[in-house]
């Protein structure tokens, strides 16, 4: 069933489509939540739902000796798309402090949670590496910045596709935790008054055009990625390694919940 032909509301159908993947795939949901432009407070009049969920499935699906799939790809159309993490997958990339999850952990848009989830993030919480987040996040506004941010005309959603990774790393670097999964969080914390009203204004703009739409480049948001970007360049490559080696912890949580 897609968006269009459903009578409800957009939650009760992503509902509906979660309790049909447990049906079929025979697994528990311990969390679902949305990512993307929808959780982080600026979505277009067209963006789609991004929803993202941690499945576990019984015992006995763990002690096979072939190889078995650790994602499930449920429903990709123009409105929806639904994807999922096994918990074995999960806890090793928590164990590298994978940003992914650590921002659906802390998604303001929970479809769907769990005590047991609780407890899990609980524990992958002492995973967390100063280092190896601010390295994607760095990472992924370079990149975003070079090569959507250099022509006349731009798309303004690209804008904030390197303004938020940027503030994640001042979060970090000042917090030494996950950042908020909110834009505006950011903003209001880590951006002083000026940028603050050039931000708001591209904001404001930018829900109001569709995903495809282009402004001119603005150049004072331009110069202010640009320094901060060779900023995290140095600062990253000076920071120590801060990784927790240790899989204790994520295996008694494995081994609790199957």
């Amino acid at each position: 069933m897609k968006y269009k032909d459903f009578e409800g509301n957009i939650e009760d159908l992503i509902n509906i489509k979660l309790n049909e993947i447990e049906k079929k795939h025979n697994v528990k949901i311990l969390h679902a939540v949305e990512s993307g432009s929808r959780a982080w407070g600026f979505a277009s009049p067209d963006s789609d739902y991004d929803v993202r969920f941690i499945y576990v499935h019984p015992q006995e699906f763990y002690l096979k000796l072939e190889d078995t799939k650790d994602i499930i790809d449920w429903e990709l159309d123009e409105t929806l798309d639904i994807n999922g993490w096994d918990l074995n997958k999960t806890l090793r990339l928590f164990h590298k402090s994978n940003t992914t999850l650590f921002e659906w952990a802390n998604s303001p848009v929970v479809y769907h949670t769990t005590k047991n989830w609780a407890d899990i993030y609980s524990v992958s919480q002492k995973y967390f590496s100063v280092k190896s987040s601010m390295y994607h996040y760095y990472g992924t506004a370079k990149s975003n910045f070079y090569e959507f941010l250099q022509d006349e005309y731009v798309k303004y959603k690209k804008y904030f596709y390197v303004i938020r990774p940027l503030l994640a790393c001042k979060w970090i670097e000042e917090k030494a935790c996950p950042p908020p999964v909110l834009f505006d969080t950011l903003v209001q914390t880590m951006v002083d008054d000026k940028m603050k009203v050039l931000i708001y204004k591209l904001l404001e703009i930018k829900k109001n055009k569709n995903e495809a739409d282009k402004g001119k480049r603005i150049i004072e948001i331009n110069q202010y990625i640009e320094d901060r970007i060779a900023y995290y360049k140095d600062f990253i490559s000076e920071y120590k390694d801060d990784r927790n080696a240790d899989w204790h912890e994520l295996n008694q949580v494995f081994m609790k919940n199957i």
